[in-house]
């Protein structure tokens, strides 16, 4: 608690009322790439508890849209051009069941999803990459042509695979470790941008 308290990034989301200093980890790469615009349609994998989500509705703004989706219920917002469902990104169905909720297909898919951490790091890196395979999916399956996809890994040996897949998928591929990421953390995210 005491680490917690004297964490930049947390004092900072809680004096900026964000639900978690998780925002300022998207507000970088925004920044940074232009990742989200005004009136982009945006969905949130793994948005609990919906910090990504209150940046991303920032940069929309009112003409954009952004859909969260967990396997847990979310305190809902006060703004009308967002929505949660509770989902799990691993059905089978979850493309179509998300698709039905956005007015139009997505111009960006951003994934936060981590796995119950074991302790095990062969289990849980590749429990991570799983997730963000099946983030990717459910991007490639949402996504015009020309968006954008920001989704969390773990270093490891499985990484460098899954880049591979997201190569196919985008024109523009970069790793970013945001300054709001804990240094001690092996978190790492992969851009992904103009989807072909």
């Amino acid at each position: 608690m005491r680490e917690r308290q004297r964490d930049y990034y947390y004092r900072r989301a809680k004096e900026e009322r964000f639900r978690s200093r998780a925002a300022y980890k998207l507000f970088e790469v925004v920044d940074r790439y232009d990742l989200i615009q005004a009136g982009d349609v945006v969905v949130d994998l793994g948005a609990a508890p919906g910090g990504w989500t209150q940046a991303a509705l920032r940069v929309v703004g009112e003409r954009g849209f952004v859909l969260g989706v967990d396997v847990r219920e979310i305190e809902p917002f006060e703004e009308e051009n967002v929505r949660f469902i509770i989902g799990d990104i691993c059905d089978p169905d979850i493309v179509e069941t998300i698709r039905g909720f956005l007015p139009r297909s997505a111009d960006v898919v951003v994934s936060d999803v981590s796995p119950n951490v074991s302790g095990i790091w062969e289990v849980d890196n590749a429990r991570q990459i799983h997730l963000a395979q099946r983030s990717l999916q459910v991007a490639v399956g949402l996504l015009r042509s020309g968006g954008g996809f920001f989704v969390k890994v773990f270093q490891g040996d499985l990484l460098s695979d899954f880049v591979c897949e997201v190569r196919v998928r985008f024109q523009f591929v970069r790793f970013v470790k945001p300054r709001a990421s804990r240094k001690k953390s092996s978190e790492l995210f992969v851009l992904g941008l103009n989807k072909i």
